[in-house]
């Protein structure tokens, strides 16, 4: 049995006592014993991992993020008013929609799986192919896009103007009585910002607690070390710092019609070269691939060690990586879903259902 030693102290309590021959009261003071629980043990950080851990959301403009926040969750950004930011990017599943590919306006089919939100501003460049070089570009690419939102942003703003609360509130946070989409994507950007989910058992090991993962989880952050996987899915998230080949060892197999990298730049190297995907929160965010080709974390293992690091995993080390792999999920956001302000009757109707 492990005894842990007790610090003793003690406590001066003032005791009024009265005495017969003086009439006021006299203070005595009276020992009584304290026991103090002893120190928590210091820990130390682990050095020299490929993987750091996710820090806390850092807010440097409330009101920014308030109307970001509104923004993210407002349908009225699209044609139909009734898909938004949130449709696609759901903060409830992982900031995903588990779906292979996500539905547009009229039902329209996308051309690849949504990426996670969640820690996405750790990213180096924003969509697979990373044509948008941070949140706020990326931010107004979906409500313009005809398969998307299928908005125009002039339209997007013009809804935005003729409702008077978000009028006030634009103008309390830039401090101007225009709205723009300049001013509609910083603010989304500054929301999107703050969904970082740290405190994943697995950060908390990295921080020096080694109860915090149990042997098969950690025998998993092993294999997948030195199986070469943290070539590409290092940093604190786990990925979305580089782009990468789908397929180095093997061709990927993929009905999918996107070329990745080569979209932008042109360049036939870029040719299926992909962003990197985050790991983090990675249970919550299937299917997997750009093509949503893997539907479970176990066949997604089965497919990265076959096509990227020329490895045929046994059902036990296959297990062991997808233990590991859920430790990374962290703290999700937790907050009130924003009441949106009401339309106005200068408010563009939504046409969910015309051309």
């Amino acid at each position: 049995m492990k005894i842990h030693t007790l610090v003793v102290g003690v406590l001066a309590v003032g005791v009024m006592v009265s005495c017969s021959k003086k009439p006021e009261p006299i203070l005595v003071k009276k020992v009584v014993p304290v026991v103090v629980s002893p120190l928590a043990p210091v820990l130390q950080p682990r050095t020299g991992e490929p993987v750091k851990p996710v820090g806390a959301p850092k807010v440097a403009d409330l009101a920014m993020v308030d109307l970001g926040k509104k923004l993210f969750f407002d349908p009225r950004l699209s044609k139909s008013g009734f898909i938004s930011c949130n449709s696609c990017h759901n903060i409830s599943m992982g900031g995903s929609d588990n779906l292979k590919s996500s539905i547009g306006h009229k039902w329209h089919q996308g051309p690849i799986n949504a990426p996670t939100v969640l820690n996405s501003s750790l990213n180096l460049a924003q969509f697979w192919d990373g044509r948008a070089k941070d949140l706020k570009e990326q931010a107004g690419g979906p409500i313009s896009n005809p398969g998307e939102m299928s908005f125009t942003h002039d339209l997007a703003v013009g809804v935005l103007q003729s409702i008077p609360a978000y009028v006030d509130e634009f103008k309390k946070v830039f401090k101007v009585d225009t709205i723009d989409i300049d001013k509609v994507t910083t603010a989304i950007a500054a929301f999107e910002e703050t969904l970082v989910t740290p405190n994943s058992r697995f950060d908390k090991w990295l921080k020096g607690d080694d109860a915090a993962i149990s042997k098969e989880e950690l025998a998993g952050y092993e294999l997948f070390k030195s199986s070469g996987c943290t070539s590409c899915h290092n940093g604190a998230a786990l990925g979305g710092n580089s782009f990468q080949k789908m397929g180095v060892v093997q061709q990927y197999k993929s009905k999918s019609t996107a070329v990745g990298r080569f979209a932008v730049t042109k360049d036939n190297a870029d040719r299926f070269q992909f962003k990197v995907p985050t790991l983090r929160n990675v249970e919550l965010t299937y299917p997997y691939f750009h093509d949503g080709g893997a539907p479970t974390l176990a066949k997604a293992v089965e497919v990265m060690g076959q096509i990227q690091v020329g490895k045929t995993f046994t059902a036990e080390q296959n297990a062991s990586i997808v233990a590991f792999l859920k430790t990374l999920t962290g703290d999700q956001p937790n907050f009130p879903i924003p009441q949106l302000p009401p339309s106005s009757d200068t408010t563009p109707a939504p046409q969910p259902f015309g051309k």
